[in-house]
């Protein structure tokens, strides 16, 4: 008679239950899995034969067939180690079968009978929990990233024997208990960094401020050791600190693709990506024969810095532009499709040229004519389009370096960040899509940004003058619109457009000579 065991696959960032079906029959000895299974899970059999071998438990010397239903469904990795030996056990008789259907089992096996890590515990509790399962055991490593989920038992082991001594002698590991919102208002403005550590740079501490405030993507240009890479990184601690909502959604990605420890339950801070400029399309964006999220999705809530931006491959900064509008990816294969969600900021730095001197105050630029120019058409306008603040950053002077006065703590300007974005809850509370100034739609925009006659003059003379583009236009009225919310002003005043059309240095014609 076969006996039923429940697993779970993982789609993009939800969960899918899978039945493992084990039948045991007398004859030749063979292991056949079926249900469209991997060579991880194929293999499955040998890892579980020696795991139990090695424990002192019996492995059945006859025909075994394994099912995993839905068997249309793709299942791959080596997770249902722990939930076939478990069907294997209970149809030798070497547990009972009473209470096996009521839990949720998961974890690989090593060949001494160890149980190693799983990914995606979060999204299948949050399945097991909706399954109506009594509980959920799975390694010790992810239990605490299980635990999250409440109303449902999460018991961590780490061995194969443990699962002898859960159901046929009643002895149960201890329960995993994580008081979810109390480690998440603990722990919710944790971070190393302070923009207090960054002396001088007052007016790029400004403008990170207002990407903050509305939401803006920004790139910053400077020579080496301006402090571009020390300014972003301390972008998040600025940041709105993330509710709890938002904390469990980006909790899910990092489960998916592995990147909690131990020690971790839940993601409480912004995220913060900087992936090298070697990258390939793939990891930036997320796919591959199993899809897995990319940095993009890993960024989720949070920030994704590219340094060096010339320096990526052009093909691997334009994937990019569809999931900035979207702010999700969508990764599509033969048999299925999986969504991500990746709604990031973007913050880019660069040199302004390939020595990185042009336009420095002290250092002479070594480039020959027309480099400047070619160096910095390696982003394309199509991408820069996408980012509303262009920030020149100059290097600091030793007075600033050397000076004993306290900067502003990341703390005090948050505040302002905050209340900032009270004002835009409540402009968008209609649109569920739209959580910042930097979402809007041209429709938006026209509506929302008014302005003066005045201030349409001082744009009109700023477009003509510096020669920006027309692209520029609605990026201004972004960007002012969120300089007039940290002033708490509900008109967009001539100071906030004046400050705003600073902010578009690379679409002058005349920057790069």
């Amino acid at each position: 008679m076969p006996v039923k065991t429940f697993g779970s696959a993982v789609y993009g960032v939800e969960a899918q239950n899978i039945t493992v079906e084990v039948n045991i029959f007398s004859g030749k000895p063979i292991y056949l899995v079926v249900g469209l299974p991997d060579n991880a899970v194929k293999e499955s059999m040998l890892r579980i034969e020696s795991a139990l071998t090695s424990s002192g438990l019996k492995m059945p010397r006859q025909k075994i067939v394994v099912n995993l239903a839905p068997a249309d469904i793709r299942k791959e990795g080596s997770a249902y180690d722990l939930t076939i030996a478990t069907g294997i056990l209970a149809d030798s008789g070497q547990i009972p079968l009473a209470e096996i259907g009521d839990y949720l089992i998961m974890g690989e096996l090593s060949l001494d009978g160890q149980v190693q890590a799983i990914k995606g515990a979060l999204p299948i509790a949050i399945q097991a929990k909706k399954e109506k399962f009594k509980g959920f055991i799975l390694p010790k490593q992810n239990a605490r990233e299980a635990a999250i989920v409440s109303g449902i038992e999460v018991y961590g082991i780490s061995h194969v024997k443990e699962i002898i001594d859960f159901f046929s002698k009643g002895i149960k590991p201890e329960l995993t208990i994580v008081d979810t919102r109390d480690e998440f208002y603990n722990a919710v403005n944790n971070y190393d960094a302070d923009f207090a550590d960054v002396k001088g740079q007052e007016n790029i501490k400004r403008s990170l401020e207002i990407a903050a405030a509305g939401g803006h993507n920004a790139i910053l240009i400077g020579p080496p050791g301006a402090g571009k890479t020390m300014l972003a990184k301390r972008l998040p601690t600025i940041l709105p600190p993330l509710n709890l909502h938002e904390a469990l959604e980006t909790t899910k990605i990092h489960s998916v693709a592995g990147k909690l420890a131990a020690t971790d339950s839940l993601i409480t801070t912004r995220p913060f990506r900087s992936p090298h400029h070697t990258v390939s399309d793939v990891a930036l964006v997320g796919g591959g024969s199993n899809p897995q999220p990319g940095e993009i999705s890993l960024a989720h809530n949070g920030v994704l810095f590219l340094d060096e931006l010339p320096e990526f491959k052009r093909t691997v900064l334009e994937v990019m532009r569809q999931p900035l509008e979207e702010r999700r990816v969508t990764i599509a294969r033969a048999r299925m499709s999986v969504d991500y969600p990746a709604s990031f900021m973007l913050i880019a730095a660069m040199n302004p040229c390939p020595c990185g001197y042009y336009n420095h105050p002290e250092k002479e630029c070594i480039c020959g004519p027309g480099v400047v120019q070619k160096y910095l058409s390696k982003v394309s306008g199509p991408l820069l389009d996408r980012i509303d603040l262009h920030v020149e950053v100059t290097p600091v002077n030793f007075d600033e370096l050397s000076s004993d006065r306290q900067s502003e703590k990341s703390e005090v300007v948050r505040l302002r960040v905050i209340k900032a974005r009270e004002m835009q809850d409540k402009r968008f509370l209609e649109n569920d899509n739209i959580n910042c100034n930097a979402q809007m739609s041209p429709q938006m925009v026209r509506s929302i940004c008014l302005i003066s006659d005045a201030g349409q003059l001082l744009l009109k003379k700023a477009m003509e003058k510096l020669g920006l583009s027309a692209r520029a236009y609605d990026r201004i009225l972004k960007v002012a619109r969120t300089i007039a919310d940290l002033s708490q002003s509900e008109e967009i005043g001539i100071e906030h457009l004046a400050e705003a059309i600073h902010f578009r240095s690379l679409d002058r014609e005349s920057w790069a000579g």
